[in-house]
Formats: structure tokens, sequence, C-alpha cells
């Protein structure tokens, strides 16, 4: 041991509490100033390892290019105190030091800075066991049904649904999460504070009261096209799989999937009509091996849940007494007649069997209730 590692203190809890605020102020700016993706700042992350020491240099002007982009909204960030507004709100920050940060999101390569998250639910816990359900806005009846079976039956297997609050399918597993009595997390591609889509202002006030909203976007972001998609990457990566129900071939629901699937996390489509344009993506990604086709809650849970825990038993139709029949009595089966009666002659005939083989397979057949003798003849029963 050097005589300088010797002679290093241990930080006590007030420094180190000290050093989680300053880390959770630089992320919390990071998050104001920069675009969820944006790969010059995560650049300048990776290469300093310390988002205070980043933070320091964009207000010392380094790395200049980068610093310049960004002076108008520094600028104006200074004067917000988003940490305030959070607790305005209710809401709690988190980063990726905190116990509750969801583990998936380790696996981004550009992950959130942090996470605004409004709602009683612990988020590491609850997405242990998590599915993702997305799909069309402008979705068909079959679709919404699908969508809102599919969720209730997840919560009755103890999954936690993760959704984007918007028209369609995502509106509609939330809504069979919450008829279930169940778990579920929307994640926006806005503030915290505000509501996207406004007609979904009881629908998301709902879920802050029993499971969890979450965004990496500060107060007061506007919900611009690029943030959904870049929303679509935290819903991939913090659940163990995701499910489509209904796309279009160019859909936002497919580009959730294929994150998902880059990111080794399994993907299912509910297959639709063959003739449904609102199901034609999920069909081609079930050709194009993306994803695995799935209809109901059993087969998302064998899908996504755990090895040997969830596993569906193949669909099989109800044994039928004819089903373990020999060849010559299915055979002798098959002949007799429905109305007027045969004789064993007749039978055998007809069988192409002799007429001891059918004489032998009579009995079984009547005792299994197959088949009916009226005095010398038979007939089916």
């Amino acid at each position: 041991m050097t005589s300088q590692a010797a002679h290093r203190v241990a930080p006590t809890g007030l420094e180190r509490s000290a050093s989680a605020d300053a880390e959770r102020a630089a992320r919390v700016l990071l998050a104001r100033i920069s675009e969820p993706e944006d790969p010059a700042v995560h650049r300048l992350l990776a290469e300093t390892g310390d988002p205070v020491e980043a933070v320091a240099g964009l207000r010392a002007g380094h790395p200049k290019a980068l610093a310049s982009r960004l002076a108008a909204r520094l600028e104006r960030a200074e004067d917000a105190d988003d940490v305030f507004i959070a607790e305005r709100l209710g809401a709690r920050i988190l980063i990726p030091s905190d116990p509750d940060w969801p583990p998936g999101l380790l696996d981004l390569q550009m992950p959130p800075h942090c996470l605004w998250v409004l709602g009683p639910v612990a988020l590491a816990p609850a997405l242990r066991r998590s599915v993702a359900l997305v799909g069309a806005r402008a979705a068909t009846a079959y679709g919404l049904d699908r969508a809102q079976e599919i969720a209730g039956g997840l919560v009755e297997r103890h999954f936690t649904v993760v959704s984007g609050a918007a028209f369609g399918i995502d509106a509609a597993a939330h809504a069979g999460v919450l008829a279930a009595d169940g778990v579920t997390i929307a994640v926006l591609a806005c503030g915290i504070d505000r509501v996207y889509p406004t007609a979904h202002a009881r629908l998301i006030s709902t879920i802050a009261q029993t499971g969890a909203v979450v965004t990496e976007l500060p107060p007061g972001s506007a919900p611009y096209r690029m943030r959904f998609l870049q929303r679509n990457r935290l819903i991939a990566a913090m659940t163990g799989g995701t499910v489509v129900i209904e796309a279009a071939l160019r859909s936002g629901s497919l580009q959730t999937a294929a994150r998902a699937a880059d990111l080794g996390r399994p993907v299912g489509a509910v297959p639709g009509p063959v003739t449904s344009m609102p199901s034609s993506g999920c069909h081609q990604a079930i050709r194009d091996q993306l994803a695995t086709l799935v209809t109901d809650a059993a087969e998302v849970a064998d899908l996504v849940g755990g090895f040997g825990v969830d596993a569906v038993e193949r669909p099989r139709e109800a044994p039928r007494p004819e089903d373990a029949l020999s060849p010559a009595q299915r055979a002798v089966f098959q002949v007799l007649p429905m109305g007027r009666s045969a004789s064993v002659e007749m039978l055998a005939e007809r069988a192409a069997l002799d007429v001891l083989s059918v004489q032998a397979s009579l009995g079984p057949l009547e005792l299994v209730g197959l088949a009916r003798r009226t005095g010398e003849r038979w007939l089916r029963s």
C-alpha cells in the first residue's frame, strides 16, 4: 500500500451526500441544456467520467464547439431551479447512482442523465418483472380489445405494464392494468409538469396516483416529434420485453421493438387480420423474425417471464373418444351408418376387413359409446 493510499481518509456521510447532491445538480443541468441523445454531450461525459466536471467545463467554454452550441440554453438554465420545481410538483429526481434507478437503462449507449418520477411506485422493484405494451394510435376495436385483455392478464401474472400514455393501444394497455388494480408506468416525451395528449389528463393523473409517470426531460419541455423516438428507447430498455399490438409498416412502435431487440430483450407481436393495415407492421416483424407471435397474456409471460416459471403449455384440442382407437376400430367406426343400421358383413365389406376383425372392433366401440347394436345390426351411437 502506498503512503498516499494509506493516508487517504474515507469520505464521511456528509461528504458522500454533498457529492451525490453535486452530481444530481450536474445531471439535472445536463438534461436541461441538451437533448436526450446528444452524442457530443455523452462523449464529453465519457471523457471526463464525471458529470460535475463536464458541467464545469461547459461553463468555462470547453470544449469550445459544444459549449458554443449550448451557450444559450446554459444561460437560461442557470435561472431554473429544477430541483425546487420537482419538489413543488411532488416529483422525485433519480440519477444512476440511486438504488431506485431502473437497471435496464444502464444497457443504453446514451442513457438518460436523470429521471423525473411522479407516483408512489419504486421503479427498480416494479421493473424487475415488466412488459412494454405499445402499438398504433389509430387502433381498431380489435387492437384495443387485445391490449386491454393482455394487460389485465399480465396483472394476474404479477407483471408491471409500461407504455407511453398515447392514444390507442397505449391508453388501452394502461386502462387494462388500472381496471385489474395492477401497476402501470407511463413514460412521457415531455416534461413531468405537462400532459400530453391533453385528453389523457385524467388517465395520466390516475397512473401518477397508483403507479408512476416517468420522463427524462426537465419540466416545461414540449413533446417534439424527435423526443417520442428518444422516449421509446427508455420503454425498450427499462422493461423485460416489448410486445407490439397493431402497428403500420412505418411506426414508432416498431422502432421501440427494434430498440428492444438491439438490447437483447425479447420482442412479441400480436397478429391481426391479414387484410388489416394497422397490423401490417406486426406481420412484417414476425416475417422478419424480429418478433415472436403472441396472442394472449400467457404467451407474453412465456416470452418475457422467468425460465420455467411462466412457461405456457402448448395448445391442444380437447381429446375425443375416437383418438384412442386402434386402426381396425377406427376403420369400422368410419363406416358405421348414422341412420339405418348395417350388418357385420356389410361393415366388413365397407371397411375392407374380415368379419372377425369387425366383430372384435364393435365391442370396444360400444363400450366407449361410439357404436350401438340393434339386433344383429349396428349403427353409430
